[in-house]
């Protein structure tokens, strides 16, 4: 039989692991703060919410619409919105979410999954569930100054 000689040492490594991801998404959060100031700032504004917390908000937004559309359907929204990258990195890692063993939400597909993981994304940013439905006319109004009214749409629909 095997014993588990340092329990402990186990402990701490997993400790600074998951403090390690807390710090990197904390900083990825002010990396998109910076990189998308006047979209944060209205997301902010409407949901109530840190400028950290609205970009970890339409992180999770965005990467849902990136696993509902097509390669070439989320290239036109990314083109739209400054710092994409930035604020995809700002989502919270979801983990044991419907139909994932862990994962970002980006990998999410269906609509009850995505939704279901919005909400949950949003709990874990501090957010009430209810302020995903306050949050996607922002981003698409956003997308539709920037990338136009077909763009909007796409993100729009995908959203649903």
């Amino acid at each position: 039989m095997t014993k588990y000689r340092r329990p402990g040492l186990l402990c701490a490594a997993l400790i600074v692991a998951l403090g390690a991801h807390a710090w990197a998404q904390a900083d990825a959060a002010a990396t998109a703060v910076k990189a998308s100031p006047a979209l944060i700032e209205a997301l902010s504004k409407e949901i109530g919410s840190s400028p950290e917390q609205a970009a970890g908000a339409a992180g999770a937004l965005f990467g849902l619409a990136k696993s509902r559309l097509s390669a070439d359907e989320f290239s036109q929204v990314a083109n739209a919105v400054p710092g994409i990258d930035s604020l995809l990195s700002a989502a919270p890692v979801m983990t044991g979410a419907v139909g994932t063993a862990g994962g970002t939400l980006s990998q999410l597909g269906g609509s009850a999954a995505g939704l279901g993981a919005a909400t949950s994304a949003f709990s874990k940013l501090g957010l009430k569930p209810d302020m995903v439905a306050k949050a996607i006319p922002v981003l698409t109004s956003f997308v539709g100054k920037s990338g136009g009214a077909n763009v909007a749409s796409l993100l729009a629909g995908a959203l649903k």
